[in-house]
């Protein structure tokens, strides 16, 4: 680890600010290809992904998963009951699969592979030149992936009133008796089902339509196994104000812009969206432009300063971990090989990891609608149809797709099981340009839950055999014997 109060200037190739997914990325890619390459990051090593993020949240997700287990196992002729749950051992859970990780993201790692780490808050103080501490760094390029930070919003009352954000919220080692959550995007909808099922008392409270960027029939099935596990969910309703109690919190609310009431908690979760990390790096000295939104890129991810490029929450966009990898990709191709890239060219894939999972990618079906107008196909194929999801009791959900006029898929949602899982292969399909016509060419293992995307597919010839010339032409060829 580099001494920050060693007076003389480092002239890497490249200069990463941020050790999160991204960074870390392109940390590691520069230094195998034997290029010099300081990283810094003045938090943990991994960053929020890691530590307060991805990696937590699925743990808690996956606790919360095996306590449903004991109470919906009567189905399968085994006996249901409520299970004993010891919420500091969750909690050690949690902590635990972090700890296991987190020799992959460490410094002495990145340290082995050659990469000159430096623990500090880096901030620019001129157009080619980043200071951390004493330390002064003149690198040929810069990546800026600071990544995000949970969004507080103005509530009144908020300066006043303790609350949880994913950055503190795993550190409870006690179960929230009754957890009120502001937001109901993905964070919030996974952590108050995990909650629920380990046995908090939950209300979700969102503004507008709960899981929003989500097809609304998938969301519709979520909602339902969640409000029928007991979480009270409050749509389209304001949070007026916040206020904290000898018992916790109370947040007044109004619901549709007409009745008001109030909500009273033990644990209040704000999970209402994350704002890019851009304070304190100095951007302006840079002559990098920024907005509350984020560092402003070009298609290659460049700022305005040339020298410089952005990555991952950092830079706007898609909030996602593989966004943030992928961005990684994309630049080092860029100040390595000189190559033109265009991140708008990526094809992303997003997950809610909800009971059942809505995995999604590409045009949303009202997006299609409006592109394609009445030549867009929308394909769908039922769970209750596939053999492999009725065995495992989870017959719920659907795969849709969504075809142009010329047959090539455009977008598709899944709600179900694995729904994670499957949505690669359509992720893939949409990168290249494929016709849903090339699912009927590959033979899926039976039984398998990606049947049910191939079901999908085959409803696009559905009218093939109702087709009169498909019909005279069957009858022409049986002529010929």
């Amino acid at each position: 680890m580099t001494n920050n109060n060693n007076a003389k200037t480092l002239t890497p190739d490249i200069c990463v600010i941020g050790a999160g997914s991204g960074g870390l990325s392109v940390a590691a890619a520069a230094a195998a290809f034997g290029v010099d390459v300081v990283l810094i990051e003045k938090g943990k090593m991994g960053g929020d992904c890691l530590n307060y993020g991805c990696v937590p949240s699925k743990a808690i997700i996956a606790a919360g998963k095996a306590a449903a287990t004991f109470r919906s196992s009567e189905k399968f002729g085994v006996g249901a009951h409520e299970p004993e749950i010891d919420f500091s051992r969750v909690n050690d859970h949690v902590h635990d699969v972090i700890a296991t990780i987190a020799p992959h993201d460490s410094v002495e790692r990145f340290e082995g592979l050659g990469v000159n780490v430096i623990q500090g808050a880096g901030e620019f103080v001129s157009a080619d030149t980043v200071k951390v501490g004493e330390q002064l760094i003149k690198a040929r390029r810069y990546v800026v992936a600071t990544g995000s930070s949970a969004a507080v919003p103005p509530i009144p009352g908020i300066e006043n009133t303790p609350y949880l954000t994913n950055e503190n919220l795993f550190e409870l080692t006690e179960r929230p008796e009754h957890l009120i959550i502001i937001g109901a995007g993905p964070i919030g909808m996974e952590m108050a089902q995990a909650h629920r099922r380990l046995g908090s008392r939950v209300t979700v409270i969102e503004a507008l339509r709960p899981l929003a960027v989500t097809d609304p029939d998938h969301a519709a099935q979520v909602i339902r196994k969640m409000e029928a596990e007991g979480v009270e969910i409050l749509a389209n309703t304001k949070v007026n104000a916040v206020e904290r109690t000898d018992n916790g919190v109370k947040v007044s609310i109004k619901v549709d812009d007409e009745a008001e009431g109030t909500v009273e908690g033990t644990h209040l979760l704000i999970a209402a969206g994350r704002a890019p990390n851009v304070t304190s790096l100095g951007l302006e000295a840079a002559g990098i432009e920024f907005t509350r939104k984020g560092i402003k890129t070009d298609d290659g991810l460049r700022t305005t300063n040339r020298k410089v490029y952005a990555i991952g929450d950092v830079a706007g966009g898609a909030q996602f971990t593989h966004a943030a990898g992928a961005h990684a990709s994309l630049v080092i191709r860029s100040i390595l090989f000189r190559m033109p890239i265009n991140h708008n060219s990526i094809t992303m894939p997003a997950v809610t990891y909800t009971e059942p999972e809505i995995g999604q990618v590409g045009l949303s079906e009202q997006q299609a609608r409006e592109q394609f107008g009445e030549k867009l196909k929308v394909l769908t194929a039922e769970f209750s149809g596939n053999d492999r999801a009725l065995a495992e009791g989870k017959g719920e959900g659907q795969v849709k797709l969504l075809a142009n006029g010329k047959g090539q898929l455009v977008g598709a949602s899944i709600v179900g099981p694995g729904a994670g899982e499957q949505i690669g292969l359509l992720a893939l399909m949409i990168s290249q340009k494929l016709k849903v016509g090339a699912l009927l060419g590959v033979v899926f293992p039976y039984p398998t839950l990606n049947e049910a995307i191939r079901r999908a597919a085959l409803t696009y010839y559905a009218d093939a055999p109702k087709n009169p010339w498909v019909r005279r032409i069957l009858a022409l060829l049986r002529k010929f014997g």
